[in-house]
């Protein structure tokens, strides 16, 4: 590993190890073997564990962020776009256990950050999506849909975050963004698919 890539090629195998062998489970000093560095290199790159985790959820995010705006150039129908979307910004089962970690008490502050990153990342990219979706004819949201989008996301991050919801939840959930977007009744039902499938 060497110059700038170093801090990358660090948060890498902090990855992997993280998914292999769990959060908890991985020390500073088994990432410090895997990428045969010395003890300072690692602490001039990363304050602690916990810094390097936050390092690792930003490098999912910008993944996630490639692969939804290679979708937004895609021709396919808003709808489609949105479900494909949404998607990307979903961990694998691997990922899992980072989301367990960043669930733990100590590491609040950080799990607000991430959940922040998430929506910067997203409203912009979902905003292109509805003003497609407006001139499909699907969506008549013609008025502040960035806010919209933004608020949608912070209020579904609250909402399903703690995996704590009932299927009522999810109706009003697509009621409020049907009414929001100004959708035909039932034009969002997908999103009962999509998050009843987390549960």
């Amino acid at each position: 590993m060497k110059g700038n890539n170093r801090k990358r090629d660090l948060t890498k195998i902090a990855y992997k190890l993280f998914i292999t062998k769990g959060y908890e489970s991985t020390s500073i000093d088994e990432i410090i073997k895997e990428a045969k560095i010395a003890k300072g290199t690692y602490y001039y790159y990363f304050e602690s564990k916990e810094q390097t985790l936050e390092e690792v959820n930003n490098m999912i995010i910008e993944n996630m962020v490639f692969k939804a705006q290679q979708v937004l150039e895609m021709p396919i129908s808003a709808i489609q776009k949105f479900i494909s979307i949404i998607m990307c910004f979903k961990l694998n089962v691997e990922e899992q256990e980072l989301t367990n970690a960043i669930h733990l008490p100590e590491n609040i502050v950080m799990h607000k950050k991430i959940n922040k990153k998430i929506i910067n990342e997203a409203t912009p990219i979902l905003s292109k999506v509805v003003e497609q979706g407006n001139e499909e004819g699907l969506l008549n949201c013609k008025d502040n849909v960035y806010e919209k989008v933004k608020t949608t996301l912070i209020l579904s991050q609250n909402l399903f975050d703690d995996m704590n919801y009932t299927e009522n939840d999810i109706s009003v959930y697509i009621d409020i963004l049907e009414n929001l977007y100004g959708a035909k009744k039932g034009t969002l039902d997908f999103i009962q698919d999509l998050i009843g499938k987390e549960q």
